[in-house]
């Protein structure tokens, strides 16, 4: 690696930092820091000043007009070359680049931003006595200290602390090794001292909840996905963090509550996914203005399974950028909704926000007019002649009194229905009874009694009017259907010649006969004797 900067005066100064290579080539990774406080240029690695190599054998730029161009990973060679241009480029990887100008940081700055979020550390370092030399590995995982005075070490080595910066750290042990080493000065034999292990506990942390909310359906026009904005999906999101705090009488108390706290810290990355069929390209698409991330320290990739936004930021940042994902589709055609599903999370995963599904439906052209304040539109067998939106353009000023026109239609056709309804059950009733009594004259007409077969013996001291009487009311009846029905004379006659032959038993009609023999209501005087 070969920092350079370029000084813009006629003395010579150091034009290079030459780093030695031991420290670039060794398959790990390193945090190099450049303070320039011109003219002075100090060095950082792992934040620990190193002081390389100056190179003053190259001559200075001299004062131009030109603005100064800072380049990271290559240096501007101009002066020894026909046609200016970058050579030397740094082969390799870079996890990250800041540059603050105007502003530098000290060493303990420096070395706060390199170091682990777990490691080792030392209290009050300020009252450690001079004579103590301490050096700390660049991860803190590792603290080396040397002294002469046993007391100064003794209260040196009681300082020494275990630090877990992180907001969510990892619950478990973390073991410690303590080994110290004793240099004997003229002695005949040495001292040694045993090693020490050392065990601290992590305990779980409460763990934060991630929670989306906003609107869960959107209803819009076909037309407005053709428009050269789209249409905004989470314009009404809020992403909100909180953990249960267990105050201190819960913790004595066994299954109550704790207190849910609000808290704020960073996500790693937002998905917005397409539910259903993927998008396609020629037709629709998700979007979002690369201005939305200028100032954050994130990015978004897009592809037709939906949108990522990656990058350790707060929660606040990352909802004014999902906000402006805008959905775009210029061939809505049938297209009738499009579903979408939002999750957010934390330390790579490890927290994770709920699912928040978004629903989008199309209304089209022959829709729109109809429904409005995010109503469902009918299915097509549902739709009227004159839509709302036709009979708002011929007649605007009536377009307030549609809906208490259309409530009046409604009453009435559901009264219609009811009076439909109850006329036809008083029909079926009506019909119900008539069936009722024709099954029971039936009935009655089936329980006749058969005068064929039927003889009553008269008492012969009844008194004669009686018979008379009957005999005259029988021959009428016989007149009458001799009229109706002449075919049956002959049968009435054998009739009456058997029922001559029958001297003492003569056939009587009963109630509800309607038609009888003639001979059976006709008596023999001559058999009857006083």
């Amino acid at each position: 690696m070969f920092p350079t900067l370029h000084i813009k005066t006629s003395t010579h100064k150091a034009q290079a930092l030459q780093v030695q290579r031991s420290l670039i080539c060794d398959k790990e990774w390193h945090y190099y820091v450049i303070n320039v406080e011109f003219p002075v240029v100090t060095l950082y690695v792992d934040g620990v000043t190193y002081d390389p190599y100056l190179v003053t054998d190259d001559w200075p730029i001299h004062p131009s007009q030109i603005d100064v161009q800072l380049t990271v990973g290559a240096c501007w060679q101009g002066g020894e070359v026909t046609k200016p241009w970058f050579t030397q480029y740094f082969r390799g990887s870079l996890s990250g680049l800041t540059i603050r100008p105007g502003k530098i940081e000290s060493q303990k700055v420096i070395s706060c931003l390199q170091a682990c979020k777990e490691g080792l550390d030392i209290n009050s370092l300020e009252s450690l006595d001079k004579n103590i030399k301490f050096h700390f590995n660049p991860a803190q995982s590792i603290l080396v200290m040397e002294g002469e005075d046993l007391e100064n070490m003794n209260t040196a080595v009681r300082k020494v602390a275990y630090i877990n910066s992180r907001q969510f750290p990892t619950p478990g042990i973390r073991r410690l090794h303590l080994s110290t080493t004793v240099q004997c000065f003229g002695e005949d034999t040495c001292i040694s001292i045993l090693d020490i292990d050392v065990v601290v506990m992590v305990l779980q942390p409460s763990e934060p909840r991630i929670t989306i909310t906003g609107v869960e359906r959107l209803n819009r026009p076909a037309s407005d996905l053709r428009a050269p904005g789209g249409i905004a999906l989470f314009e009404d999101l809020h992403i909100i963090s909180t953990v249960t705090r267990a105050d201190a009488a819960a913790q004595h108390t066994a299954h109550r509550p704790g207190v849910q706290e609000e808290i704020i810290h960073n996500l790693d990355y937002c998905d917005v996914l397409v539910l259903g069929e993927e998008l396609r390209p020629e037709q629709e698409s998700l979007q979002l203005q690369r201005s939305a991330l200028l100032g954050k320290h994130l990015d978004a990739t897009n592809s037709t399974s939906g949108m990522s936004i990656y990058g350790v930021d707060s929660m606040s940042n990352y909802e004014q950028v999902i906000r402006q994902v805008r959905y775009y589709n210029w061939q809505p055609g049938q297209l009738t909704e499009r579903r979408f599903r939002l999750t957010c999370s934390e330390l790579n995963g490890r927290y994770t926000s709920n699912e928040f599904n978004l629903e989008v439906s199309l209304l089209h052209s022959s829709e729109a007019g109809e429904h409005v304040n995010h109503m469902v539109a009918p299915p097509q067998y549902m739709q009227v002649v004159h839509h709302p939106s036709m009979v708002q353009d011929l007649y605007p000023s009536h377009s307030s009194a549609m809906p208490s026109a259309a409530t009046v239609v409604i009453v009435m056709c559901i009264a219609a229905l009811v009076v439909a309804v109850v006329f036809g059950i008083y029909r079926i009733h009506l019909t119900h009874q008539q069936e009722v009594k024709l099954a029971e004259t039936a009935k009655e007409a089936d329980g006749s009694w058969d005068d064929s077969a039927l003889t009553i013996t008269v008492n012969p001291m009844e008194n004669l009017k009686e018979p008379q009487a009957a005999e005259e009311e029988a021959s009428e009846e016989e007149e009458d259907e001799e009229e109706e029905d002449d075919d049956e004379e002959e049968e009435d006659d054998i009739t009456s010649a058997e029922s001559d032959d029958s001297e003492e038993e003569v056939d009587v009609q009963l109630p509800r006969v309607q038609r009888s023999s003639k001979t059976g209501r006709n008596w023999d005087k001559t058999t009857i004797s006083y």
